[in-house]
């Protein structure tokens, strides 16, 4: 998969939701990285500046690693803003309006 995004280095922060744990600002736009229910969906969904725009299973080299616990963690504020047009899209595929209702990995 070729996409602009997969060559960034974002400098991701924690945002202390569990569905939408990173967040980082990159080139003015904000990136959100949601967790899914790996290996049933890829690991991550990319939204960027509210909209979806890859799933992934592995960070690229360039992203580093969006997991890392000793991130720092956005404030309040910004956190709610940045999730407010997402927070709806908890389940993998809810975000183009098919999301996953299989009790075993999205229940």
């Amino acid at each position: 998969m070729s996409h602009p995004a997969l060559h960034a280095r974002p400098r991701w922060r924690r945002t202390g939701d569990p569905n939408f744990p990173s967040a980082a600002l990159v080139d003015g736009h904000w990136w959100v990285l949601r967790i899914n229910c790996f290996p049933d969906h890829p690991l991550w969904t990319l939204f960027i500046d509210g909209e979806r725009a890859l799933d992934i299973d592995d960070a690229p080299p360039t992203w580093g690693e969006p997991a890392d616990r000793s991130a720092t963690t956005l404030d309040t504020v910004t956190t709610g803003r940045i999730l407010t047009p997402i927070r709806s899209f908890v389940a993998y595929g809810s975000e183009i309006g098919d999301p996953c209702d299989n009790p075993f990995c999205c229940g």
